[in-house]
């Protein structure tokens, strides 16, 4: 029997296009009744069986026509080039959800909401996060150009720190919050503007998140 068990623990940045604090995190609608997003990761240490996927990033743009759990949605998959096939195979299976339990992550419960996963792309990815400031840079060549920033006072200009602590979630125990800009062209071409950010920690196996 294959091996499908697996694990990453890496740095995320998304940034969609509801307001700050994102309505999804408290089980609330969309702010503009519809959802878009684009996230970044870069795994530090993971494995797909006796595959591993130390140091390899991949990215993702989704929309949905309404609230993600109405479905109807779609995605670009991009992995990093570099990836071997062996690793383009196994994060695929994993963004996929195919190797995880029902509910489980973020990755399996997204996969049952979409419509249309256009063909993955692998492409260079430049990408850049530190979660304590709350800034990234996510750059996929001819597809991707994003950034996040902390949150600013909008009285004396300070950056403003909050948090999101989800203890049962499907994706992060707690998350910075910021904002972010991001443009994206080809299949789904978004532009989100001083929306939702948000930066993490993110530790997942086929059975939710490793605590």
């Amino acid at each position: 029997m294959t091996d499908r068990h697996w694990t990453i623990k890496a740095r995320e940045f998304t940034n969609c296009n509801c307001a700050y604090g994102c309505p999804c995190q408290f089980n609330a609608l969309p702010t503009h009744g519809h959802c878009q997003a684009v996230v970044g990761m870069e795994i530090d240490r993971g494995h797909h069986g006796h595959t591993k996927l130390d140091g390899l990033r991949f990215a993702g743009i989704f929309s949905w026509p309404g609230a993600i759990h109405e479905g109807k949605g779609q995605v670009v998959v991009i992995i990093e080039e570099r990836a071997t096939p062996a690793q383009r195979e196994a994060l695929l299976r994993i963004l996929s959800g195919l190797d995880t339990e029902p509910g489980a992550t973020i990755f399996q419960v997204f996969s049952t909401t979409l419509e249309k996963v256009h063909d993955p792309v692998f492409a260079p990815i430049d990408f850049e996060v530190d979660i304590d400031a709350r800034k990234a840079r996510l750059v996929v060549p001819g597809l991707i150009e994003g950034r996040g920033e902390p949150i600013l006072n909008s009285v004396t200009g300070a950056e403003h720190r909050a948090r999101i602590d989800i203890p049962d979630g499907f994706e992060y125990s707690i998350a910075e919050m910021g904002r972010g800009w991001t443009k994206t062209v080809g299949a789904i071409p978004l532009n989100l503007s001083d929306s939702y950010g948000q930066f993490a920690h993110v530790h997942l196996c086929e059975s939710g998140i490793v605590r």
